[in-house]
């Protein structure tokens, strides 16, 4: 066998984690819901002005999905698919805290709700990545019902029109 051929096949080895069409057909699919799910709750979020947005969702989204979806497919067995969440979690933890700010001079704490929309992003990613895509489409519905009640509660006076939750 000749060098080429050995590059070749070392080339050809390397890409084929995914054997089959409905194995393609699945990965894009959990990664494009993902991606399109957390892009709704960026929209939202853009649309009011927040920092994190469109693309910080939608990242997070398929990311979060990317991160469980290839350890199930490699075969891991529940432990350690706890320990993937456990990490992953953890580390969209720490990006929600930097999105999370605390104004000194007023005592008021701004981002909370920015970040509690990308952890949940992140809730409807996991969903996502393991094929349970109609669960992660109705806690999409729900986060964007959460996210519109503002409006409504300010309105009626519920809720002060600046409050320390943006």
């Amino acid at each position: 066998m000749s060098t080429w051929d050995v590059i070749r096949n070392t080339i050809a080895t390397e890409f084929s984690d995914l054997g089959s069409a409905q194995e393609i057909t699945q990965l894009l699919v959990r990664l494009l819901v993902a991606s399109f799910l957390g892009g709704c709750l960026g929209l939202e979020r853009e649309l009011q002005g927040k920092p994190a947005g469109i693309r910080t969702h939608m990242l997070v989204g398929c990311s979060s999905a990317l991160i469980i979806l290839v350890p199930v497919q490699m075969g891991f067995d529940g432990e350690a698919l706890s320990r993937v969440l456990q990490g992953l979690l953890a580390g969209i933890g720490f990006l929600c805290a930097g999105a999370i700010l605390k104004l000194e001079r007023e005592e008021q704490v701004h981002g909370l709700t920015t970040a509690a929309s990308v952890w949940m992003t992140a809730a409807i990613g996991i969903a996502a990545g393991l094929g349970r895509e109609m669960t992660a489409a109705l806690a999409t519905l729900i986060v964007l019902f959460i996210l519109w009640l503002e409006g409504p509660l300010t309105r009626m006076g519920l809720r002060k029109s600046q409050d320390n939750e943006s």
